[in-house]
Protein backbone atom coordinates (compact mmCIF):
# COMPACT_ATOMS: atom_id res chain seq x y z
CA UNK A 1 0.00 0.00 0.00
CA UNK A 2 1.56 3.90 -1.13
CA UNK A 3 1.49 6.00 2.04
CA UNK A 4 1.24 9.37 1.83
CA UNK A 5 4.41 11.17 0.98
CA UNK A 6 5.45 12.38 4.69
CA UNK A 7 6.41 15.96 2.62
CA UNK A 8 3.07 17.14 2.05
CA UNK A 9 1.78 19.98 2.59
CA UNK A 10 -1.93 20.09 3.35
CA UNK A 11 -2.31 24.05 2.74
CA UNK A 12 -2.06 22.48 -1.31
CA UNK A 13 -5.03 21.50 -3.09
CA UNK A 14 -5.63 17.91 -2.71
CA UNK A 15 -8.73 15.90 -4.52
CA UNK A 16 -8.67 12.63 -2.97
CA UNK A 17 -5.68 10.41 -3.28
CA UNK A 18 -6.84 6.90 -1.91
CA UNK A 19 -4.92 3.79 -1.53
CA UNK A 20 -5.43 0.49 -2.92
CA UNK A 21 -8.44 -0.22 -0.29
CA UNK A 22 -10.04 3.13 -1.44
CA UNK A 23 -9.70 4.78 1.58
CA UNK A 24 -9.07 8.25 2.06
CA UNK A 25 -5.69 9.79 3.94
CA UNK A 26 -4.55 13.23 5.02
CA UNK A 27 -7.25 14.61 2.42
CA UNK A 28 -10.47 14.07 4.75
CA UNK A 29 -9.41 17.02 7.70
CA UNK A 30 -8.19 19.21 4.36
CA UNK A 31 -11.73 19.12 2.66
CA UNK A 32 -13.59 19.94 5.75
CA UNK A 33 -11.67 23.18 6.72
CA UNK A 34 -11.85 24.76 3.11
CA UNK A 35 -15.21 26.20 2.90
CA UNK A 36 -14.64 27.63 6.72
CA UNK A 37 -11.27 29.34 5.29
CA UNK A 38 -13.15 30.83 2.23
CA UNK A 39 -16.08 32.01 4.32
CA UNK A 40 -13.60 33.99 6.41
CA UNK A 41 -11.70 35.34 3.59
CA UNK A 42 -14.85 36.77 1.84
CA UNK A 43 -16.26 38.42 4.93
CA UNK A 44 -12.61 40.22 5.68
CA UNK A 45 -12.44 41.50 2.14
CA UNK A 46 -16.14 42.69 2.25
CA UNK A 47 -15.11 44.33 5.62
CA UNK A 48 -12.24 45.93 3.86
CA UNK A 49 -14.04 46.93 1.01
CA UNK A 50 -16.66 48.94 3.01
CA UNK A 51 -14.22 50.49 5.38
CA UNK A 52 -11.95 51.32 2.08
CA UNK A 53 -15.26 53.44 0.66
CA UNK A 54 -16.35 55.13 3.96
CA UNK A 55 -12.61 56.62 4.21
CA UNK A 56 -13.15 57.69 0.71
CA UNK A 57 -16.15 59.50 0.99
CA UNK A 58 -15.02 60.87 4.38
CA UNK A 59 -11.86 62.63 2.78
CA UNK A 60 -13.95 63.71 -0.14
CA UNK A 61 -15.92 65.81 1.90
CA UNK A 62 -13.25 67.06 4.10
CA UNK A 63 -11.36 68.48 1.21
CA UNK A 64 -14.32 69.80 -0.26
CA UNK A 65 -15.21 71.79 2.86
CA UNK A 66 -11.18 72.72 3.38
CA UNK A 67 -11.73 74.32 -0.45
CA UNK A 68 -15.06 75.61 -0.24
CA UNK A 69 -15.67 76.24 3.31
CA UNK A 70 -18.47 78.74 2.41
CA UNK A 71 -21.17 78.34 0.08
CA UNK A 72 -21.34 80.59 -3.23
CA UNK A 73 -23.14 80.10 -5.90
CA UNK A 74 -21.48 81.69 -9.45
CA UNK A 75 -24.13 82.33 -11.85
CA UNK A 76 -23.08 83.50 -15.55
CA UNK A 77 -25.30 85.27 -17.80
CA UNK A 78 -25.97 83.75 -21.29
CA UNK A 79 -26.92 85.76 -24.57
CA UNK A 80 -29.80 83.05 -25.17
CA UNK A 81 -31.57 82.78 -21.90
CA UNK A 82 -34.67 84.41 -21.74
CA UNK A 83 -33.73 85.43 -17.96
CA UNK A 84 -30.33 86.97 -19.07
CA UNK A 85 -28.98 88.69 -16.01
CA UNK A 86 -27.94 92.36 -16.34
CA UNK A 87 -24.08 92.03 -15.54
CA UNK A 88 -21.93 94.60 -13.42
CA UNK A 89 -18.48 93.35 -14.26
CA UNK A 90 -15.26 94.55 -12.59
CA UNK A 91 -13.09 95.61 -15.33
CA UNK A 92 -9.77 96.51 -12.97
CA UNK A 93 -10.30 92.86 -11.11
CA UNK A 94 -7.05 91.41 -10.85
CA UNK A 95 -6.35 87.58 -10.90
CA UNK A 96 -5.83 85.49 -7.98
CA UNK A 97 -3.65 83.08 -7.21
CA UNK A 98 -5.76 80.36 -5.63
CA UNK A 99 -8.90 78.78 -6.87
CA UNK A 100 -10.84 79.89 -3.73
CA UNK A 101 -9.73 83.79 -4.94
CA UNK A 102 -10.57 82.87 -8.27
CA UNK A 103 -14.35 81.97 -7.16
CA UNK A 104 -14.80 84.45 -5.07
CA UNK A 105 -13.24 87.08 -8.17
CA UNK A 106 -15.92 85.58 -10.34
CA UNK A 107 -18.88 86.19 -8.17
CA UNK A 108 -18.10 89.58 -7.79
CA UNK A 109 -17.86 90.35 -11.52
CA UNK A 110 -21.55 89.28 -12.12
CA UNK A 111 -24.57 90.93 -10.44
CA UNK A 112 -27.90 89.54 -11.66
CA UNK A 113 -30.42 91.81 -11.86
CA UNK A 114 -33.31 90.56 -9.30
CA UNK A 115 -36.00 91.92 -11.19
CA UNK A 116 -35.26 89.01 -14.01
CA UNK A 117 -33.71 85.97 -11.69
CA UNK A 118 -33.79 83.70 -8.88
CA UNK A 119 -30.56 82.73 -7.43
CA UNK A 120 -29.97 79.45 -5.18
CA UNK A 121 -27.36 81.13 -2.34
CA UNK A 122 -27.56 81.70 1.39
CA UNK A 123 -29.33 84.95 2.45
CA UNK A 124 -26.97 87.12 3.48
CA UNK A 125 -26.53 90.81 3.20
CA UNK A 126 -23.00 92.00 2.01
CA UNK A 127 -21.28 94.61 4.99
CA UNK A 128 -20.80 96.78 2.34
CA UNK A 129 -24.66 97.65 2.58
CA UNK A 130 -25.97 99.82 4.67
CA UNK A 131 -28.47 98.98 7.69
CA UNK A 132 -31.31 101.48 9.11
CA UNK A 133 -33.15 100.94 12.38
CA UNK A 134 -36.82 100.20 11.84
CA UNK A 135 -37.78 103.07 14.54
CA UNK A 136 -35.69 105.73 12.12
CA UNK A 137 -38.16 105.52 9.46
CA UNK A 138 -41.57 106.78 9.04
CA UNK A 139 -43.68 106.70 6.48
CA UNK A 140 -46.16 108.91 5.29
CA UNK A 141 -48.37 108.31 2.10
CA UNK A 142 -47.70 105.61 -0.79
CA UNK A 143 -46.51 106.51 -4.03
CA UNK A 144 -47.41 103.64 -5.95
CA UNK A 145 -46.85 99.52 -6.46
CA UNK A 146 -45.61 96.63 -8.33
CA UNK A 147 -45.22 93.16 -8.22
CA UNK A 148 -42.52 93.93 -5.55
CA UNK A 149 -44.58 95.55 -3.32
CA UNK A 150 -45.05 99.31 -2.10
CA UNK A 151 -43.68 102.81 -2.46
CA UNK A 152 -43.93 105.40 0.19
CA UNK A 153 -42.78 109.03 1.23
CA UNK A 154 -41.17 108.58 4.25
CA UNK A 155 -38.92 110.46 6.65
CA UNK A 156 -35.99 108.79 8.20
CA UNK A 157 -33.95 110.47 10.89
CA UNK A 158 -30.08 110.29 11.44
CA UNK A 159 -29.64 109.43 7.76
CA UNK A 160 -27.28 112.74 7.17
CA UNK A 161 -24.89 114.34 8.95
CA UNK A 162 -26.17 117.69 8.51
CA UNK A 163 -29.90 116.78 8.49
CA UNK A 164 -31.83 115.43 11.66
CA UNK A 165 -34.67 114.07 8.87
CA UNK A 166 -34.70 113.72 5.05
CA UNK A 167 -37.71 112.75 2.74
CA UNK A 168 -37.03 109.55 1.08
CA UNK A 169 -38.68 106.78 -0.72
CA UNK A 170 -38.78 103.39 0.15
CA UNK A 171 -39.50 100.72 -1.13
CA UNK A 172 -40.90 97.74 0.29
CA UNK A 173 -41.10 93.92 -0.53
CA UNK A 174 -44.30 92.41 -0.03
CA UNK A 175 -43.70 88.44 0.14
CA UNK A 176 -40.54 87.94 2.20
CA UNK A 177 -40.11 84.59 0.73
CA UNK A 178 -36.46 82.58 0.05
CA UNK A 179 -36.24 83.86 -3.31
CA UNK A 180 -37.75 87.61 -2.59
CA UNK A 181 -35.08 87.81 -0.26
CA UNK A 182 -32.37 86.08 -2.47
CA UNK A 183 -33.73 89.36 -4.80
CA UNK A 184 -33.62 92.11 -2.30
CA UNK A 185 -30.08 91.04 -1.34
CA UNK A 186 -28.53 91.19 -4.96
CA UNK A 187 -30.35 94.75 -5.94
CA UNK A 188 -29.03 96.49 -2.66
CA UNK A 189 -25.95 94.85 -3.42
CA UNK A 190 -25.69 96.30 -6.81
CA UNK A 191 -27.14 99.55 -5.96
CA UNK A 192 -24.69 100.09 -3.08
CA UNK A 193 -21.99 99.88 -6.08
CA UNK A 194 -23.55 102.36 -8.33
CA UNK A 195 -23.16 106.16 -7.44
CA UNK A 196 -23.22 108.62 -10.06
CA UNK A 197 -24.60 111.99 -9.83
CA UNK A 198 -27.97 110.89 -12.56
CA UNK A 199 -28.15 107.63 -11.25
CA UNK A 200 -31.22 107.75 -8.30
CA UNK A 201 -28.90 107.63 -5.28
CA UNK A 202 -29.54 104.21 -2.76
CA UNK A 203 -29.18 104.77 0.87
CA UNK A 204 -29.61 101.00 2.53
CA UNK A 205 -31.86 98.71 3.62
CA UNK A 206 -33.89 97.90 7.47
CA UNK A 207 -33.90 94.52 7.25
CA UNK A 208 -35.48 93.72 11.19
CA UNK A 209 -39.02 93.07 10.93
CA UNK A 210 -40.90 92.41 8.59
CA UNK A 211 -41.57 94.12 5.25
CA UNK A 212 -37.85 94.07 3.86
CA UNK A 213 -37.17 98.55 3.12
CA UNK A 214 -34.50 99.69 0.90
CA UNK A 215 -34.82 103.31 1.09
CA UNK A 216 -33.87 105.45 -1.90
CA UNK A 217 -33.59 109.45 -2.31
CA UNK A 218 -36.59 111.03 -3.53
CA UNK A 219 -37.49 112.57 -6.57
CA UNK A 220 -39.96 115.20 -5.93
CA UNK A 221 -41.82 114.90 -9.51
CA UNK A 222 -41.94 111.29 -10.26
CA UNK A 223 -40.97 109.14 -13.13
CA UNK A 224 -40.18 110.96 -16.24
CA UNK A 225 -43.06 109.84 -18.46
CA UNK A 226 -45.76 111.17 -16.70
CA UNK A 227 -43.66 114.73 -16.13
CA UNK A 228 -43.10 114.97 -19.92
CA UNK A 229 -47.00 114.35 -20.28
CA UNK A 230 -48.11 116.69 -18.20
CA UNK A 231 -45.34 119.19 -19.73
CA UNK A 232 -46.70 118.55 -23.41
CA UNK A 233 -49.64 119.55 -25.90
CA UNK A 234 -51.97 116.89 -24.32
CA UNK A 235 -51.34 117.90 -20.80
CA UNK A 236 -54.80 119.04 -20.11
CA UNK A 237 -56.38 115.99 -21.63
CA UNK A 238 -54.33 113.53 -19.20
CA UNK A 239 -54.04 115.65 -15.80
CA UNK A 240 -57.54 113.75 -15.13
CA UNK A 241 -59.36 116.70 -14.39
CA UNK A 242 -56.93 117.71 -11.45
CA UNK A 243 -57.41 121.62 -13.24
CA UNK A 244 -53.15 121.64 -12.84
CA UNK A 245 -51.33 123.06 -16.02
CA UNK A 246 -47.63 123.23 -16.83
CA UNK A 247 -46.20 124.47 -19.68
CA UNK A 248 -45.13 123.09 -22.39
CA UNK A 249 -40.69 121.91 -22.54
CA UNK A 250 -38.61 123.79 -24.48
CA UNK A 251 -35.89 122.64 -26.55
CA UNK A 252 -33.33 123.61 -24.67
CA UNK A 253 -35.38 121.93 -21.62
CA UNK A 254 -35.76 118.67 -23.66
CA UNK A 255 -32.02 118.41 -24.62
CA UNK A 256 -31.11 119.46 -20.90
CA UNK A 257 -33.30 116.15 -20.16
CA UNK A 258 -31.86 114.20 -22.95
CA UNK A 259 -28.09 115.03 -21.68
CA UNK A 260 -28.39 114.19 -18.57
CA UNK A 261 -29.51 110.45 -18.95
CA UNK A 262 -26.96 110.02 -21.65
CA UNK A 263 -24.49 110.93 -18.78
CA UNK A 264 -26.22 108.36 -16.22
CA UNK A 265 -25.62 105.84 -19.21
CA UNK A 266 -21.55 106.73 -19.78
CA UNK A 267 -21.08 105.83 -16.72
CA UNK A 268 -23.03 102.61 -16.52
CA UNK A 269 -20.96 102.00 -20.13
CA UNK A 270 -17.85 102.65 -17.92
CA UNK A 271 -19.00 100.20 -15.13
CA UNK A 272 -19.90 97.25 -18.10
CA UNK A 273 -23.40 97.69 -17.12
CA UNK A 274 -26.28 96.42 -19.20
CA UNK A 275 -29.49 97.93 -17.66
CA UNK A 276 -31.32 96.11 -20.54
CA UNK A 277 -35.23 98.12 -19.37
CA UNK A 278 -33.99 101.79 -20.13
CA UNK A 279 -36.96 103.87 -20.32
CA UNK A 280 -38.13 107.56 -19.37
CA UNK A 281 -40.52 105.62 -17.34
CA UNK A 282 -37.17 104.37 -15.35
CA UNK A 283 -35.83 107.61 -14.99
CA UNK A 284 -36.82 109.62 -12.27
CA UNK A 285 -36.96 114.27 -11.90
CA UNK A 286 -36.48 115.86 -8.97
CA UNK A 287 -36.22 119.59 -8.21
CA UNK A 288 -34.27 121.56 -10.74
CA UNK A 289 -35.33 119.71 -13.66
CA UNK A 290 -32.28 117.27 -12.29
CA UNK A 291 -32.92 114.15 -13.90
CA UNK A 292 -31.57 110.59 -12.91
CA UNK A 293 -31.55 107.12 -14.19
CA UNK A 294 -33.58 104.63 -11.46
CA UNK A 295 -36.02 101.84 -11.34
CA UNK A 296 -38.50 100.76 -8.21
CA UNK A 297 -39.79 98.21 -10.34
CA UNK A 298 -43.18 99.51 -10.61
CA UNK A 299 -43.07 100.19 -14.25
CA UNK A 300 -43.68 96.36 -14.95
CA UNK A 301 -47.44 97.12 -13.25
CA UNK A 302 -47.80 100.85 -13.76
CA UNK A 303 -46.77 100.36 -17.71
CA UNK A 304 -47.74 96.94 -18.41
CA UNK A 305 -49.01 97.81 -22.03
CA UNK A 306 -44.86 99.15 -22.04
CA UNK A 307 -44.10 94.99 -21.50
CA UNK A 308 -44.74 91.93 -23.55
CA UNK A 309 -45.23 88.71 -21.82
CA UNK A 310 -43.25 85.85 -22.69
CA UNK A 311 -43.35 82.51 -21.44
CA UNK A 312 -45.79 83.13 -18.93
CA UNK A 313 -43.44 85.34 -16.56
CA UNK A 314 -40.66 87.19 -18.27
CA UNK A 315 -42.03 90.96 -19.16
CA UNK A 316 -39.89 92.11 -21.73
CA UNK A 317 -40.13 95.87 -23.28
CA UNK A 318 -40.16 94.89 -26.86
CA UNK A 319 -40.89 98.69 -27.93
CA UNK A 320 -37.16 99.54 -26.88
CA UNK A 321 -35.15 96.73 -27.81
CA UNK A 322 -32.90 96.48 -30.78
CA UNK A 323 -33.45 93.52 -33.29
CA UNK A 324 -30.12 91.08 -31.78
CA UNK A 325 -32.33 90.93 -28.11
CA UNK A 326 -35.73 90.74 -29.73
CA UNK A 327 -34.71 87.52 -32.11
CA UNK A 328 -31.30 86.05 -29.83
CA UNK A 329 -32.22 87.68 -26.28
CA UNK A 330 -28.82 89.25 -26.66
CA UNK A 331 -28.41 92.23 -24.11
CA UNK A 332 -25.51 94.62 -24.70
CA UNK A 333 -24.70 98.09 -24.13
CA UNK A 334 -25.13 98.30 -27.77
CA UNK A 335 -28.43 97.46 -26.79
CA UNK A 336 -28.69 99.94 -24.27
CA UNK A 337 -27.54 102.61 -27.04
CA UNK A 338 -30.52 101.43 -28.85
CA UNK A 339 -32.60 101.58 -26.01
CA UNK A 340 -31.68 105.61 -25.75
CA UNK A 341 -32.44 105.99 -29.09
CA UNK A 342 -36.05 105.28 -28.52
CA UNK A 343 -35.38 107.02 -24.93
CA UNK A 344 -34.88 110.19 -27.22
CA UNK A 345 -38.23 109.84 -29.07
CA UNK A 346 -39.62 109.55 -26.17
CA UNK A 347 -38.74 113.49 -24.97
CA UNK A 348 -39.03 114.74 -28.32
CA UNK A 349 -43.05 113.67 -28.73
CA UNK A 350 -43.66 114.39 -25.10
CA UNK A 351 -43.71 111.11 -23.45
CA UNK A 352 -45.78 109.01 -26.28
CA UNK A 353 -45.74 105.19 -26.83
CA UNK A 354 -43.31 104.25 -29.31
CA UNK A 355 -45.14 102.63 -31.92
CA UNK A 356 -48.24 103.66 -30.43
CA UNK A 357 -50.26 102.81 -33.44
CA UNK A 358 -49.41 98.98 -33.41
CA UNK A 359 -49.74 96.07 -31.12
CA UNK A 360 -47.04 94.17 -29.78
CA UNK A 361 -46.71 91.54 -32.59
CA UNK A 362 -46.82 94.15 -35.72
CA UNK A 363 -44.18 96.34 -33.68
CA UNK A 364 -41.84 93.49 -33.06
CA UNK A 365 -42.69 92.93 -37.08
CA UNK A 366 -41.60 96.61 -37.51
CA UNK A 367 -38.23 96.48 -35.40
CA UNK A 368 -36.92 93.21 -36.62
CA UNK A 369 -37.77 94.35 -40.42
CA UNK A 370 -35.57 97.34 -39.93
CA UNK A 371 -38.72 100.13 -40.09
CA UNK A 372 -37.59 103.08 -37.66
CA UNK A 373 -39.66 105.58 -35.98
CA UNK A 374 -40.75 108.50 -37.57
CA UNK A 375 -39.28 111.81 -36.45
CA UNK A 376 -41.05 113.75 -34.09
CA UNK A 377 -43.17 117.31 -35.02
CA UNK A 378 -40.72 119.38 -32.50
CA UNK A 379 -37.43 117.59 -33.01
CA UNK A 380 -34.60 119.18 -34.67
CA UNK A 381 -33.16 117.16 -37.70
CA UNK A 382 -29.78 117.08 -35.80
CA UNK A 383 -31.17 115.34 -32.76
CA UNK A 384 -33.65 112.97 -35.19
CA UNK A 385 -29.52 112.14 -36.55
CA UNK A 386 -28.72 111.09 -33.35
CA UNK A 387 -31.65 108.68 -33.28
CA UNK A 388 -30.90 106.86 -36.44
CA UNK A 389 -27.48 106.24 -35.34
CA UNK A 390 -28.56 104.28 -32.32
CA UNK A 391 -31.36 102.62 -34.41
CA UNK A 392 -27.90 100.99 -36.41
CA UNK A 393 -29.29 96.73 -36.98
CA UNK A 394 -25.25 96.35 -36.58
CA UNK A 395 -24.63 96.82 -33.02
CA UNK A 396 -21.07 97.52 -33.54
CA UNK A 397 -22.38 100.59 -36.30
CA UNK A 398 -23.89 102.85 -33.47
CA UNK A 399 -22.08 105.68 -32.17
CA UNK A 400 -20.69 105.51 -28.84
CA UNK A 401 -22.68 106.69 -25.24
CA UNK A 402 -19.77 108.75 -24.76
CA UNK A 403 -19.78 110.15 -28.34
CA UNK A 404 -24.01 110.53 -28.00
CA UNK A 405 -23.19 112.54 -24.62
CA UNK A 406 -20.76 114.67 -26.18
CA UNK A 407 -22.95 115.80 -29.15
CA UNK A 408 -26.16 116.31 -27.23
CA UNK A 409 -23.79 118.33 -23.95
CA UNK A 410 -22.52 120.83 -27.44
CA UNK A 411 -26.21 121.13 -28.69
CA UNK A 412 -27.76 121.61 -25.61
CA UNK A 413 -25.27 124.36 -25.45
CA UNK A 414 -26.28 125.84 -28.80
CA UNK A 415 -29.57 124.38 -29.43
CA UNK A 416 -31.36 124.60 -33.07
CA UNK A 417 -33.23 127.72 -33.57
CA UNK A 418 -35.64 127.02 -36.04
CA UNK A 419 -37.36 124.91 -34.00
CA UNK A 420 -38.96 127.76 -31.74
CA UNK A 421 -40.88 128.74 -35.26
CA UNK A 422 -42.01 124.75 -35.40
CA UNK A 423 -43.26 125.25 -32.06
Amino acid sequence: MALPDEDFNEEEPFHGAEDANGTQGAAVETSEEQPVGISVAVVLAVCACVFLSIMLVILNKCGQRSKFSIKRSVVLAQEDNLALALQFMDGNSSPHSSVEAKLEGLKSSFVENPQYFCNTSSWALSPSVRHLKRREIVLKWELGEGAFGKVFLAECHNLSPTQEKMLVAVKTLKEATESARLDFQREAELLTVLQHEHIVKFYGVCTDGEPLIMLFEYMKHGDLNRFLRSHGPDAKMLDNGNGQSFGQLTLSEMLQIATQIASGMVYLASQHFVHRDLATRNCLVGHGLVVKIGDFGMSRDVYSTDYYRVGGRTMLPIRWMPPESILYRKFTTESDIWSFGVVLWEIFTYGKQPWYQLSNTEAIECITQGRELERPRTCPSEVYDIMQSCWQREPQQRQSMKHLHSCLQAMAKAPPVYLAILS
